[in-house]
C-alpha cells in the first residue's frame, strides 16, 4: 500500500492549504484507492493557523475571553495538539480584523496574547507555539509582557502598560514578576519574515501604514521601537535591534525573544517539527507540496524548500504543484524537489484564473497521477 504525504502552503488569495489537501487527496485516491494519504495543511502564523494544526494533527480548540486590541474583551481561542502543545494565533486577539474601522497602532495592544499564553500554561501545556501574523499592533510585545507579569515604569516610577505610542515613556523594565510557570515552558514564535525591529526595513516603516499609520506616525512609532530596544539592552541585557524577525507583528518578535526567551523560527520548520515529519517520511512513497508562486524568495526556506530538504534525507520524491513558476528556481531541484508543475492551464490574468483555480488544481494532479500510473509507479 502506498503512503503519500500532502503538505502544501496556501495559494494566497485563492485556496487555503486544507482545501488544497482535499483536492489533491480526491484525485490521488481515484488512481490509488488503497493508498494511505496523510494531509498536513501548512499554517503561516496568521489567521487559520490553529485550524491548520488541528486539521493535521487532531486535538481540541479551547475558547477563552481575553483583552482585545483596544482593551475591550474579545472571544478568542487557541488549539492544543499532542496533549500538551498549545498553538496560538496572535491575530485571534490582536489582529487587523478585530480593529475593524478603528486602526490605531498608537494604542493597540498585545495584552491578550499574554493572556492566551498564561491560560495555556496554567492549563497544563508545556510547549507554546505562537503565530506572528496579521497584527494591528506596534507595541514590541510590551502588552503581552505586561499580561505575563513584567512591569514597565515611566519617569514618575509608575507602572503602566505601554502601547505603540507610549513605548518612548518606558524608563525601566522589571522582569521579576514574570509568571514562574513560564520558566519551564518551551515557547516558539512562528515567524516567516526577517525584518529587524526598527529602521527603514523595520516594523513601523514596512508594516505600520497598513495598520493606519501616516508618514508622521510611522516616524514616531519607529522611534518608540528604537527606544524600547535600548531599554531592553540596558535592563535585560539583550540586543534585539538586529535580530532577524524582531520586526514581525509590530515588534512582537522582539518581545518574544526579550521577555520570554522564545525561539523565532520559520513557520514551515515549526510545522515539520510539530507533526514529526521526518518520522512520517520513513516509509513514505511520495510527497506533494506547493505554494502560490515558486520563485527566488521561496528558495530562502519557505514551504516547498523546507519540505524538500527533509524529504531529500529520506530519498522520497517531492512533487511541487504551484500556481506560478518564477525565473531562477533551478536550485529547488538541488534542495530535493523532483519536479515543479504549474496549475495554470491558460494564459490569462490572475483576476480571471483565480476563479478556476480549484478545477485547474484538480486537473493538474489528475494528469500527474495518470502519468505515474502509466509508468507503473
Amino acid at each position: 500500500m502506498k503512503k503519500i504525504l500532502l503538505i502544501p502552503d496556501s495559494f494566497k488569495g485563492t485556496m487555503d492549504s486544507s482545501s488544497i489537501c482535499s483536492i489533491m487527496k480526491e484525485q490521488i485516491l481515484k488512481y490509488y484507492p488503497e493508498a494511505e494519504v496523510i494531509s498536513i495543511p501548512v499554517a503561516d502564523g496568521g489567521e487559520g493557523s490553529v485550524d491548520a494544526f488541528l486539521s493535521a494533527m487532531g486535538g481540541e480548540k479551547r475558547r477563552v475571553t481575553v483583552t482585545g486590541p483596544f482593551f475591550k474583551p474579545v472571544d478568542s481561542f487557541y488549539g492544543v495538539v499532542n496533549k500538551d502543545t498549545a498553538v496560538i494565533e496572535m491575530a485571534a486577539c490582536a489582529g487587523l480584523p478585530l480593529a475593524e474601522n478603528h486602526l490605531d497602532p498608537y494604542t493597540a495592544t498585545t495584552y491578550g496574547v499574554g493572556e492566551l499564553i498564561a491560560h495555556a500554561a496554567q492549563s497544563g501545556c508545556r510547549k507554546v507555539i505562537v503565530g506572528l501574523g496579521g497584527s494591528c499592533t506596534n507595541d514590541a510585545g510590551a502588552g503581552m509582557a505586561a499580561a505575563l507579569g513584567i512591569r514597565f515604569y515611566n519617569a514618575d516610577n509608575q507602572a503602566f502598560i505601554p502601547a505603540g505610542g507610549t513605548l518612548k515613556e518606558i524608563k525601566r523594565i522589571d522582569p521579576a514578576g514574570l509568571l514562574p510557570i513560564l520558566k519551564d515552558i518551551e515557547i516558539i514564535a512562528m515567524c516567516d519574515i526577517d525584518n529587524p525591529l526598527y529602521g527603514p526595513t523595520g516594523a513601523a516603516y514596512v508594516f505600520a501604514p497598513q495598520k493606519g499609520a501616516d508618514e508622521a506616525a510611522v516616524i514616531e512609532l519607529d522611534s518608540g521601537l528604537k527606544m524600547i530596544a535600548e531599554r531592553i539592552r540596558k535592563d535585560l541585557g539583550q540586543d534585539v535591534s538586529e535580530l532577524p524577525g524582531a520586526g514581525a507583528a509590530g515588534g512582537l518578535g522582539a518581545g518574544f525573544a526579550a521577555f520570554l526567551h522564545a525561539r523565532l523560527q520559520p513557520g514551515i520548520q515549526t510545522v515539520l517539527d510539530t507533526v514529526q515529519f521526518d518520522k512520517l517520511l520513513e516509509d513514505a512513497d511520495m510527497v506533494f507540496t506547493g505554494e502560490g508562486k515558486l520563485d527566488t524568495q521561496s528558495l530562502r526556506g519557505k514551504v516547498v524548500i523546507g519540505v524538500a530538504q527533509h524529504a531529500k534525507k529520506w530519498n522520497v520524491p517531492v512533487l511541487a504543484v504551484v500556481g506560478d513558476i518564477g525565473d531562477g528556481v533551478e536550485q529547488a531541484y538541488e534542495e530535493g524537489v523532483s519536479g515543479v508543475f504549474s496549475i495554470n492551464r491558460v494564459a490569462a490574468d490572475f483576476k480571471e484564473v483565480k476563479h478556476r483555480c480549484k478545477s485547474d488544481l484538480a486537473l493538474t494532479v489528475d494528469n500527474l497521477m495518470r502519468f505515474l500510473v502509466r509508468l507503473g509507479y
